[in-house]
């Protein structure tokens, strides 16, 4: 009998999601969670009771073949996501080693469907206006972070697999906004927000619901759909329309320095100065300071082709959903 559906980075912020919405469809979940990674806190104890959770990562190939024996179908979602330097090597190996090990021992154990959680940041940045869409080609320029370069080499190895026979289907998520850990991931914004950061950029780029990703992650899943990408974009702000509508949820200020291209230079120096004697990790990174800068407009047609009756959560409302759940969090009053 199959054990259903193995889902990687479960503990992560759209993994966790994703097991959330296969727990409530009924779906059979096994998940790889490391011996040092926690349950996240923001996903009811109801869902992760539900789970069956085995030890490793995608690095570990005997715990991989274990974890996969008798499974029908495979999310992959583990991946680091850094735009700090000295974590390159750890993201490039996880990324892109870590995914490769996944596809090889998927065709190993013909299993019948994989879908690889990617991002957008996989279909390339090529200037500082930039109209994306899922026939978008890569280009090789030095707008591209380290972390993109490890999504784009990371879709090449399932590209790879499904040339030799593995039924795939790829998603490419903008920046994910929702309720989480806000000491990590694209979380962090909301966290930059309610501490008031002063600073925003004109910059405009891609946001979409947490939410929103697993259901298309789960309902393409459910598609005979192969040999695809789709791009998973809810709405295309500036980041300042972003900064001011999570104050607003916050009931904070709005940001009210504009960060020019020149002075987002500097801080990112700064801030790694900073990082260099307090031991933290720097809000600002170059590379995440010239991401905020660029105009990059995300289309999301395709998905909304392919999915009959899906439709994206407004940002708005997702925006002010979970600023209720962080001070919910915060104060332990009632949401």
């Amino acid at each position: 009998m199959s054990s259903g559906i193995l889902v990687t980075g479960g503990t992560g912020f759209i993994g966790s999601y994703i097991i959330k919405e296969l727990i409530e469809q009924g779906y059979p979940v096994r998940a790889i969670r490391r011996s040092t990674s926690k349950l996240p806190f923001y996903i009811s104890n109801d869902i992760l009771s539900k789970v069956e959770w085995v030890e490793g990562d995608v690095l570990d190939i005997p715990a991989l073949e274990d974890a996969m024996t008798g499974i029908d179908t495979v999310i992959h979602s583990a991946a680091i996501v850094s735009f700090l330097r000295s974590e390159k090597n750890a993201m490039y190996k996880i990324n892109i080693e870590g995914t490769a090990n996944m596809v090889n021992i998927a065709l190993e154990k013909k299993v019948k469907r994989f879908v690889h959680i990617s991002s957008v940041s996989a279909l390339g940045n090529i200037g500082r206006l930039n109209h994306v869409n899922e026939e978008s080609k890569w280009q090789e320029t030095k707008v591209n972070t380290g972390y993109a370069i490890s999504k784009h080499q990371s879709e090449l190895e399932v590209w790879r697999a499904m040339a030799e026979g593995l039924n795939a289907v790829i998603v490419n998520p903008s920046t994910v906004l929702g309720f989480g850990d806000w000491n990590n991931s694209s979380c962090a914004i909301f966290k930059t927000v309610y501490d008031e950061f002063p600073w925003y950029t004109k910059g405009v780029n891609g946001f979409v619901d947490v939410a929103d990703v697993a259901r298309a992650t789960v309902e393409l899943m459910k598609t005979g759909i192969s040999n695809e990408r789709f791009i998973i974009n809810g709405e295309n702000w500036t980041f300042q329309q972003l900064f001011n509508s999570i104050a607003d949820g916050f009931q904070k200020k709005h940001p009210h320095r504009n960060a020019t291209p020149f002075l987002s230079e500097i801080a990112w120096r700064l801030e790694r100065v900073k990082a260099f004697f307090s031991g933290k990790k720097p809000l600002l990174t170059k590379e995440s300071a010239r991401v905020a800068h660029r105009n990059t407009y995300f289309d999301n047609k395709k998905i909304l082709a392919a999915l009959t009756g899906f439709s994206f959560t407004p940002l708005q409302e997702s925006i002010q959903k979970a600023c209720k759940q962080y001070l919910h969090t915060i104060n332990r009053t009632p949401p």
